[in-house]
């Protein structure tokens, strides 16, 4: 299976043939599989080096002169060390460009928790004209991105290191619009990014205890489908998030307000609740954050027995 960050060069190739605006710049990272990039498109590919507000900074510049910059770097060090510049240059300035990360979460387990990064989608969806994508394929990250590249936003593409290994269909993958993967009527599993994986080996386990739950995978969170989530609660009454994002503000938080007003159902969180300091394996550090499917198993049983 194709990884999600070879498709991110690959994309950047296709469409720079295509648009003379695209620039890309990067954080001293990727260089190998950005070289046919680099060399197709001469002039509009540099290695900033490991100085993230500067490219911030320099992006900021590029569009406005009308170029669309695409930065490129870890996402803790893209967006949480070059936030102010983010939100000086992009945000007070109107100005548009799309920030391309990778090593979201815990991909960089054998790095430990300098490279973890949970707060970045928190982060941007701050700033108003920031969208937020998480693909978790290769063909999502090449279909949102031709959709949205060009628009005049603040786009963020997290990329997770893990696809989920689900192929769904192009015409099912839209910017602002969630998939429901799988009916149910007893509760709903909302998730995002690589997390699918996870929640659908929980969904054969529930599967097996007679209860039958709806899964619902966004790859947008910003903007959000609520009207997707609202259908899917009306029926089912309740809801588990699944996300590997920081437990206080992704896509659990999304889904209450979401809610119609003053409405309550029963729901649980799964989420990564504070710094996790371990090494390991990506999936060590999803079963330290409880991203398992035993967990989401057993957050789903309490529910609908409740």
């Amino acid at each position: 299976m194709k990884k999600i960050r070879q498709e991110f060069a690959d994309t950047m190739l296709e469409v720079g043939h295509r648009d003379p605006s695209l620039v890309v710049l990067v954080g001293d990272i990727s260089h190998g599989i950005l070289q046919p990039f680099a060399q197709a498109c001469p002039g509009r590919y540099y290695n900033i080096g490991i100085c993230e507000p500067c490219i911030v900074n320099m992006a900021a510049g590029l569009n406005k002169v009308g170029l669309i910059p695409v930065v490129h770097t870890i996402a803790p060090f893209i967006i949480e060390r070059a936030y102010e510049q983010i939100k000086l240059d992009f945000g007070y300035q109107n100005l548009s460009g799309n920030l391309v990360s990778v090593g979201g979460s815990f991909d960089y387990s054998q790095l430990g928790c300098s490279h973890h990064c949970y707060a970045d989608v928190s982060l941007l969806s701050h700033l108003k004209r920031a969208r937020v994508v998480i693909p978790g394929s290769a063909a999502e990250f090449n279909i949102l991105f031709r959709q949205i590249y060009a628009e005049s936003f603040i786009n963020y593409f997290r990329l997770p290191e893990n696809p989920h290994g689900v192929e769904f269909a192009p015409e099912q993958v839209v910017f602002g619009r969630g998939i429901r993967v799988r009916e149910g009527r007893d509760v709903t599993l909302v998730t995002t990014g690589s997390s699918l994986r996870t929640v659908l080996e929980a969904w054969e386990e529930l599967q097996k205890t007679g209860l039958s739950a709806e899964v619902l995978y966004f790859h947008t969170l910003k903007p959000f489908d609520a009207n997707l989530f609202r259908q899917s609660v009306e029926k089912t009454g309740k809801f588990v998030s699944v996300e590997d994002l920081s437990a206080h503000d992704g896509i659990y938080n999304l889904c209450l307000r979401a809610l119609p007003q003053g409405r309550c159902v029963p729901s649980s969180q799964i989420a990564v609740e504070d710094f996790i300091h371990n090494y390991g394996e990506f999936r060590d550090l999803c079963r330290t954050a409880g991203l398992t499917p035993e967990n989401i198993c057993q957050r789903c049983i309490n529910l609908v027995r409740a």
